[in-house]
């Protein structure tokens, strides 16, 4: 069951559907899953928080495949802010990572954009960029438009 829902979000379905899919995929370690929601191209990129740029799906499986060599990652996206075409969508969000560590579990923020693009086989993450984040990033700043078109 849980493939055929993988195979529905990653053929048919939004990018919402994918960005589920992608954070599922990190919470379960499953590197099948995780590179199912990346775009079939050449020159997809993934910068992780402080790391270099990966470009290709090689260097990109290869370096969640060393992640999930020490488990999960408990990545939680929150303040999803989206900008949508009709074949692109931009997610720009928050993402409440929880840790483990020597004192105890403590929550950490990494600042994330995730690109996905309309494909021949649905929509697809082309690029995901993190940085590091603070606590003080769990707070938007800035005013939001009031204006509606």
């Amino acid at each position: 069951m849980k493939r055929a829902k993988l195979q529905a979000a990653v053929v048919g379905g939004t990018p919402d559907d994918i960005e589920q899919a992608f954070y599922e995929a990190l919470h379960n370690a499953d590197i099948e899953q995780l590179m199912a929601c990346w775009a079939e191209e050449d020159d997809i990129v993934c910068v992780h928080p402080g790391g270099a740029r990966m470009i290709g799906a090689g260097a990109i499986r290869t370096t969640f495949e060393a992640m999930f060599n020490n488990g999960s990652v408990q990545a939680f996206p929150e303040r999803v802010h989206k900008v949508q075409s009709l074949a692109s969508s931009v997610h720009h969000l928050v993402e409440r990572v929880e840790v483990t560590t020597l004192q105890g579990a403590r929550q950490a923020y990494v600042i994330a954009t995730n690109v996905y693009h309309k494909t021949p086989q649905g929509w697809r993450m082309v690029a995901h960029h993190a940085s590091p984040g603070t606590s003080k990033d769990a707070v938007d700043v800035g005013a939001k438009p009031t204006v509606l078109h």
